[in-house]
């Protein structure tokens, strides 16, 4: 085998090439949009040829749903980082704050959480139903372990709670949307002054689920580390069975920083 072959089997560099991929495709998305997007668009981007696109994802859908996958996957690893370092991260407030900014900070995953069909183009019309049945599932045990803890209102089912925290998580996404991306700029003027930086609308997030859903009862710290590492294992549950084990590993912690090889084939 000549030293060329050997070095194009290099798993490596099979990686760091669909990282690369992801990454243009990515920024390409950003910047026009699914529909406006097509693969030449992305392997010109990428420096590499159409064809190598294809070695690793058979359609553009694909490829664009990988990049997709690999921004959930990114923020679900923070998440499981900080309740590994901070179990009080579990808790419904902490959880809507640092939630809230790993969307912020990903306008990927903000066009995902609302369906933007600008953005997603077809994506936007294409659901797995076992995901959605899957994610509403963690969804409804995270609300039940915490109302098992002690730690939701008596008076709200937890069943009420996962509804309400969600209606309420993306109100907040919807109006950073109209804040930051929106056309009418005296929306944009009369509610920049009121509530200025981007972690302080977190803060307000984080106070509103305290208030609406959460009782005045303190966790204790033994308490609230069972409570972490069971949210953590509903979370790493569902990392698993979307297929994202490759980016987060079972303590909960991002393998590398730059890992970005989601949907990389065997074979590179």
């Amino acid at each position: 085998m000549s030293p060329t072959a050997g070095r194009s089997r290099d798993p490596s560099r099979g990686r760091e090439r669909a990282a690369r991929i992801l990454d243009a495709a990515e920024d390409l998305l950003l910047r026009h949009g699914a529909r406006r997007v097509t693969v030449e668009d992305v392997a010109v981007g990428a420096n590499i040829g159409k064809g190598t696109v294809y070695l690793h994802w058979e359609t553009r859908e694909k490829l664009f749903a990988a990049v997709f996958d690999r921004a959930v996957a990114r923020a679900i690893a923070e998440l499981l980082v900080a309740m590994r370092t901070r179990p009080s991260t579990c808790l419904p407030h902490h959880f809507a704050h640092d939630y809230f900014l790993a969307v912020m900070h990903r306008p990927l995953l903000r066009g995902l959480l609302l369906a933007d069909p600008e953005l997603l183009g077809r994506l936007a019309r294409q659901h797995d139903p076992a995901w959605d049945e899957r994610h509403h599932l963690v969804s409804e045990r995270y609300f039940r372990l915490l109302a098992e803890y002690g730690v939701l209102r008596a008076e709200l089912g937890a069943d009420e709670v996962a509804y309400a925290f969600q209606a309420t998580f993306e109100g907040f996404v919807r109006a950073e949307g109209e804040l930051a991306g929106g056309e009418n700029p005296a929306l944009r003027s009369a509610a920049q002054p009121a509530v200025a930086t981007l972690e302080r609308r977190a803060d307000l997030l984080a106070r509103t689920v305290e208030l609406a859903f959460e009782n005045n009862r303190p966790v204790a710290a033994d308490e609230l580390r069972l409570l972490a590492a069971d949210v953590v294992d509903l979370f790493t549950d569902l990392v698993d069975r979307r297929g994202f084990a490759d980016l987060v590993d079972r303590r909960g912690f991002a393998d590398r920083a730059d890992r970005a090889e989601l949907g990389t084939p065997a074979a590179s």
